[in-house]
């Protein structure tokens, strides 16, 4: 077990101390409320944690302290893991981002995409070409998920058992299945719509290395990389410091409620959002991504893969309001841009909050986040765990926050 911890004062390289007080300030004061149960947030500058505070609990009825060492649901931060996994078998020559997902998955031969109607009345007409795999790192393959609903599609995914993305009882390759068996939203590679396609990834990582999606990342990421409270499941040993799931109520306080079925394998191993992890960990791989592929001498990935992944990837340099399905239209998503698994920032003068040209990352449905800031040499991580029924739009904030402490 690792345990991240301070190791330079903020001042030493370049951070302002006074601004980092107002970031722990703001944070605390959604603890205080009784809208956060509590809060891990970690700045660090060329490697170096120069600011690491916990606050609140972990498990409120329980009086339990939010740690360094505790355990978080990290959810859809998954899925830069996931692509980090693809692009290893990548390098290696065991598929290609241009390979139609038909060779690795042939249950995905002849895609048909929505035209109109709805139920059994669906007319649907062939795709305008194959579901590349590229589609899938980038989220514009035409799959989406059921709890948008945004478009007739996502009531299929519905009515198929998918309100959630995982069909009841269902593995890994059952679920491909039933999302192979539905229509796309639109031709591969015209629009950008978050989805499920870093499940359908995983099950490529998993054909074409002939191991679960779990063995797999134990031995070829998360092992290499240290993360070694890192995975699918919790241990005996982690069950103590794993955090409490909450939900939001009608009144804007939380309450528990279920989460990951973490005790033993699951059935389902998500490439999307089946991880939990550590601050120490995820500060890791944030290293790794920091350092182009290399963390303590051990090198994953060429630079040059690691550029290709934390770049933006939609056509002309969109952003994803711009070139996202009718879901996306937020004013949150102006100026950032999509790159393999991560998010990338295009144009930092139409972002919601100051970011630095180039920053990436992504975030979790338990308001977990982590973004790597090249221009500035930072990397910012928040865990806690809530699941809000609407965003708490603390991440524009956190950012601004993070932006003032920045001095040099």
């Amino acid at each position: 077990m690792g345990v991240l911890r301070q190791d330079v004062e903020p001042g030493a390289v370049g951070l302002d101390v006074r601004a980092l007080g107002r970031l722990d300030r703001y944070l605390a004061r959604f603890v205080d409320e009784g809208r956060l149960p509590g809060f891990l947030v970690s700045v660090a500058r060329g490697g170096r944690v120069a600011h690491l505070t916990t606050y609140g609990r972990r498990n409120v009825a329980a009086g339990l302290p939010v740690g360094s060492d505790t355990v978080w649901r990290i959810y859809s931060m998954t899925k830069p893991v996931t692509a980090v996994a693809a692009l290893l078998l990548a390098e290696e020559g065991g598929l290609s981002l241009d390979d139609p997902l038909e060779r690795h998955l042939p249950v995905f031969a002849e895609p048909r995409v929505y035209v109109s109607g709805s139920g059994e009345d669906v007319v649907t007409r062939p795709a305008a070409g194959p579901i590349l795999v590229r589609h899938l790192l980038t989220h514009t393959a035409g799959l989406t998920f059921g709890f948008y609903y945004a478009h007739p599609v996502d009531a299929l995914y519905r009515a198929a058992g998918l309100e959630s993305s995982v069909p009841p009882g269902a593995d890994l390759a059952r679920a491909i299945d039933v999302y192979a068996s539905l229509p796309l939203q639109f031709d591969p590679g015209t629009q950008w719509n978050y989805s499920v396609a870093s499940n359908v990834l995983g099950r490529v990582v998993e054909v074409v290395s002939g191991q679960p999606l779990d063995a797999f990342f134990a031995e070829r990421v998360l092992g290499p990389l240290g993360m070694t409270d890192t995975g699918f499941c919790v241990t005996d040993e982690q069950a103590g410091r794993l955090a409490e799931l909450y939900g939001q109520t009608d009144a804007g306080g939380i309450e528990p409620i279920p989460g990951l079925p973490l005790r033993g394998r699951p059935r389902f191993l998500s490439g999307s959002g089946g991880l939990v992890a550590t601050a120490h960990d995820m500060h890791r791989f944030m290293e790794f991504l920091r350092r182009r592929g290399e963390l303590d001498g051990t090198r994953l990935l060429a630079p040059e893969t690691v550029d290709l992944m934390t770049r933006n990837h939609l056509p002309g340099n969109a952003d994803l309001r711009s070139y996202g399905s009718p879901a996306h239209d937020d004013p949150g998503n102006d100026g950032v841009g999509f790159g393999f698994g991560v998010s990338v920032v295009v144009d930092p003068a139409r972002t919601q909050a100051p970011s630095g040209l180039g920053t990436y990352g992504w975030s979790g449905v338990a308001t977990t986040t982590f973004w790597v800031d090249p221009s500035r040499d930072l990397t910012f991580q928040f865990m806690t765990q809530v699941r809000p029924r609407s965003s708490l739009r603390i991440y524009p904030e956190l950012k601004r926050l993070v932006h003032e402490a920045v001095r040099g």
